[in-house]
């Protein structure tokens, strides 16, 4: 997902999917192939390959984004693919095929993947990558996964993708809505025993709310768990205004077959909110992101409008357990201090300012690094500290910041704690 959508060491499991036998065929014409996964900020980026015209191939990183229908690439893979690149408006061009006729090919594991030939291709005009803070130089969209079979196996790291019908997908299932034009999902759910749709979005780091829907929830609900500030897998992109984002823990979500509990969600803003409905097709309440399915094998049935949800684990993972900074990545490298979120009340590290630089965690250097590995830095179990290296007017200065335990029960909340008081 990209707004203008926790990285984590996962332990790895057996993907647990029943699949056809070992084909006998080339990788090229194979039904179906398995590959690793990195989950960098809770995204699924894999490793694919370009064709080149004199038969050899390039690796670049994708990012697996079923949440958005356009198609990404640096400028570098547009050149690879032989595409004519113009209509630069500010800082995205867009690219054409120059011989249209000719279908865009990616390779998966060996497999060829056909590019979406629908709409012009996006391509940043100076970034390296797709999106700061990211490695991958293009993205699967939702327009190219409809065409398949997918299976994203979050305990494991692995992606298996396939010719439709090809695999045999586990767990509990959900008829789902498939946007006819662009592959979008949208999820019957339930909330407070009301129904709502909401997309399902492997490529979004955080869950996301319409804002009417989260202030009706936050006013009956105030001892529920919130705070605000884009901390951790809220903090997508760095955008100027995540620094005012409101989080929310929501106590219960029905979606599909599944019941969540403690849902970690943000305030998705009206303005935004019209954009992705419109493109849903439907009326949406908001998205899941992956921060609530990292737990699961996620199967995308496209051509029965069916998704399959299998438990892979059980365990909770303390993503918010983190130093309390909004980082905004840049196109060199470096990453930005845009605020700091508040606990209990107070600023979690009152020496940062905003306009700050993050040039390393504990001696670790920061550039070049993906926002997900910033956030790998900085997190760790509540109390731990941190020795942040900031730069600030041409001068480095070390902070030891603590990690604290946001967006949990008594911890942000001065509310809460003066209910507990009380009792």
């Amino acid at each position: 997902m990209r707004i203008a959508a926790c990285f984590f060491t996962l332990i790895l499991t057996t993907i647990a999917v029943a699949q056809n036998p070992a084909q006998s065929a080339s990788p090229a014409d194979a039904k179906f192939v398995t590959v690793p996964v990195t989950l960098d900020h809770n995204r699924v980026v894999i490793d694919v390959d370009v064709p080149l015209t004199d038969g050899s191939t390039r690796r670049v990183r994708a990012w697996v984004d079923n949440g958005d229908p356009e198609q990404w690439m640096t400028s570098r893979v547009s050149t690879w693919l032989g595409l004519a690149v113009g209509n630069c408006n500010g800082q995205v061009c867009s690219a054409k095929s120059q011989t249209p006729t000719v279908q865009l090919e990616i390779l998966i594991g060996g497999m060829k993947v056909f590019l979406s030939a629908r709409g012009e291709i996006k391509v940043p005009a100076t970034a390296p990558t797709i999106a700061p803070g990211m490695n991958a130089e293009i993205n699967i969209p939702s327009t190219v996964l409809r065409n398949y079979d997918v299976l994203i196996n979050f305990p494991g790291h692995e992606l298996t993708i396939g010719r439709p019908g090809s695999l045999k997908f586990q767990g509990v299932k959900a008829k789902v809505m498939v946007n006819g034009e662009n592959g979008l999902i949208q999820v019957p759910s339930q909330i407070e025993n009301k129904k709502y749709n909401l997309g399902l979005d492997v490529g979004s780091s955080i869950s996301f709310l319409t804002d009417d829907l989260f202030d009706k929830l936050s006013s009956a609900h105030p001892d529920w768990p919130h705070m605000t500030g884009a901390i951790g897998p809220a903090n997508m992109w760095g955008l100027q205004d995540e620094v005012k984002w409101k989080l929310m823990r929501v106590a219960r979500v029905q979606y599909g077959p599944l019941f969540l509990t403690d849902v970690a969600a943000v305030e998705f803003l009206s303005d935004r909110m019209e954009f992705f409905e419109k493109r849903a097709g439907v009326a949406t309440a908001g998205l899941l992101g992956a921060n609530v399915l990292v737990n699961y094998r996620v199967g995308l049935d496209y051509a029965h409008s069916t998704v399959y949800f299998e438990i892979g684990r059980t365990f909770n993972f303390p993503a918010f357990d983190v130093i309390g900074l909004i980082l905004r990545p840049e196109i060199d490298g470096r990453f930005a201090i845009l605020g700091v979120a508040d606990y209990a009340g107070r600023p979690s590290v009152p020496e940062v300012q905003a306009g700050d630089q993050l040039v390393a965690v504990d001696g670790i250097p920061t550039v070049g690094s993906t926002l997900g590995q910033v956030w790998t830095m900085l997190g760790g179990e509540p109390g731990k500290e941190r020795r942040l290296t900031i730069e600030r007017a041409g001068k480095q200065v070390t902070i030891v910041a603590t990690v604290q335990h946001f967006l949990g029960e008594d911890s942000d909340n001065p509310s809460q704690q003066n209910l507990k008081r009380k009792n």
